[in-house]
């Protein structure tokens, strides 16, 4: 059973013999369901009820780790402190506000610095702030009323609020570790995101979502949309978009460090947009984390506690483990895993391993180099040779390429002062990135930034990587009628600029790895045909005639 489930129907059973108090009897559900939540966290977090009195202080539960309990006994050593805080309770009835703000309470955040209180049906985190006052952090509500506690369904409760209340829990019980791994971020951010996710998709009213889908819908050539599932396309559209708010704010973090800050000073979420330098990102983040809109969907809340939680990254341990020319599998997998992972086997997204990509990226250049093949001595490095990735996804087949220039340029000649204005010549006017997603498209500007910044190189302000948000599938051809416009202007100059590529730049360079499902919920208008061939069965008539259809358009 879900531990939500087994936590309330063991409520239930203690209140049916009505031989139990309101209080004290439930102790024992709690702490199995604390437990259940704290069993797979690294370390695993122990709750134990009924602690002893330490200095006139007697909370219900604390929450310890292993390294505190002495080895072949499951008994605490005398006055220890939890590590991980403790656990106030009161009856269903009370009022859980109430509670927090009792004499009690505070005297117990005094000594202890968290307290999880809860009245079993609410549950709210007592911490500190970065000036060591008190602070309310995550409230989380299973039901609305003692009445709804004791007869509300429990499978549908649990279906629709299990997961949640359960990252809830592991979220409290993590809260006061030092945070110092990039899959632990990862898992933070990609639980918060889950929760903006939820808020996203129980509003009724989005005005301000359909605008931006409308937007993306007019620049990309797609549509949001299934005919067999109308809510699958904006399901995939919000999810989409969630993950492009957390990655921006992400992406802007990891920026913000490499400015060097003061070593005190705290990121600020709601100022990442001036860390994003490409304009349609800027846009796209400035439209999802609008300060009136967060309000209106609920989200500044959930991203108040992701900031608190990058600011709880203890830094220099964190970039030691954060390779920046791994960035992406430190980072976006471990995220989309944990964030959706239907998602992800949807959209085919799994990190191509660094050694294909190497490979190919080596073949390549010496195929442009082989005399009896396109006879280009410098492969890669030469000015002429242009490439583009058509769904360059993260960017890890561009990052490869760039750092096979920079290996060339420096065995032709080490001492060459210019090695880095090449590079940024070659990442903004002839390494071409095209994606359809905006969440990968964040990620990839990322991976270049910080390509470039392990060769000793980095952008300047007014530049940026020649990816481009874009359906590689059109664009290829000039509009023969009037050009539709996009309702945003920087939208529509991204549209532009790589249009420009599609139809000016002679490409001489395409690899890459294309995503191998299709995107959920996206039906892509224009260009069909390059497709429809391969979506029949061998033999079937209709299929070998769309193929006949493809091979004649293309040659």
């Amino acid at each position: 059973m879900h531990p939500l489930a087994t936590y309330l129907a063991d409520c239930r059973a203690r209140r049916g013999t009505g031989a139990v108090t309101p209080e004290t009897s439930l102790y024992a559900p709690l702490e199995t369901l604390l437990n259940a939540a704290g069993e797979k966290l690294k370390p695993r977090v122990i709750c134990f009820m009924s602690l002893k009195n330490q200095d006139g202080n007697m909370p219900d539960g604390g929450l310890f780790t292993p390294d505190q309990i002495a080895k072949g006994t499951d008994q605490l050593p005398v006055g220890q402190a939890p590590s991980r805080g403790v656990i106030e309770c009161k009856k269903p009835k009370d009022d859980l506000l109430t509670i927090a703000d009792s004499v009690q309470v505070s005297r117990y955040w005094n000594k202890f610095n968290q307290v999880l209180v809860t009245n079993y049906r609410e549950f709210l985190l007592l911490g500190q702030d970065e000036s060591g006052k008190p602070v309310r952090y995550e409230h989380f509500k299973l039901v609305e009323s003692e009445k709804a506690f004791w007869t509300a369904d429990v499978a549908k409760l649990t279906e629709q609020i299990g997961d949640p209340f359960l990252d809830f829990l592991k979220r409290c019980l993590m809260r006061p570790a030092p945070v110092t791994d990039p899959k632990d971020v990862a898992w933070f951010l990609a639980s918060y995101a889950r929760e903006a996710k939820a808020r996203i998709e129980r509003a009724s009213d989005l005005p301000a979502l359909d605008t931006v889908r409308k937007a993306l819908e007019q620049a990309l050539g797609v549509s949001f949309e299934d005919p067999k599932d109308p809510d699958k396309g904006m399901r995939f559209f919000r999810s989409t978009l969630v993950q492009t708010l957390f990655y921006g704010v992400f992406s802007a973090w990891v920026l913000w460090h490499r400015s060097s800050p003061k070593p005190k000073e705290r990121f600020d979420w709601d100022r990442a947009a001036r860390y994003l330098r490409v304009p349609v990102l800027r846009k796209l983040f400035h439209e999802l984390a609008d300060p009136g809109k967060l309000q209106d969907w609920k989200l500044d809340e959930v991203l108040g506690w992701a900031g608190d939680v990058l600011n709880r990254v203890v830094r220099e341990e964190f970039f030691k483990r954060f390779h920046d020319a791994e960035a992406v599998q430190y980072f976006y997998e471990p995220f989309l895993e944990q964030f959706d992972p239907e998602l992800r086997k949807q959209l085919g997204v799994w990190y191509t391993p660094p050694e294909i990509v190497k490979y190919m990226v080596a073949r390549v250049d010496q195929v442009l180099k082989d005399k009896d093949g396109l006879n280009r001595p410098r492969g890669l490095a030469d000015e002429n040779v242009i490439v583009l990735d058509p769904c360059c996804g993260t960017g890890a087949y561009l990052a490869e390429v760039l750092r096979h220039i920079e290996a060339t340029l420096q065995e032709e000649s080490p001492k060459d002062a210019l090695i880095g204005a090449k590079l940024i010549e070659a990442v903004t006017t002839r390494i071409f990135g095209f994606e359809l997603l905006p969440a990968p498209f964040v990620i990839a500007h990322l991976q270049i930034g910080l390509i470039l910044r392990e060769l000793n190189n980095s952008l300047p302000e007014s530049m940026r990587a020649a990816i481009y948000l874009t359906n590689a599938l059109t664009g290829w051809e000039p509009p023969k009628g009037p050009k539709q416009l996009v309702m945003f202007d920087e939208i529509q100059k991204e549209r532009d600029l790589a249009d420009k590529v599609k139809q000016s730049k002679k490409i001489l360079v395409i690899l890459g790895n294309p995503p191998y499902n299709g995107f959920a919920g996206v039906a892509v208008h224009e260009e069909r045909a390059l497709s429809d061939g391969y979506r029949w069965k061998a033999g079937d008539p209709q299929g070998q005639r769309a193929l006949k259809r493809l091979f004649s358009q293309s040659f």
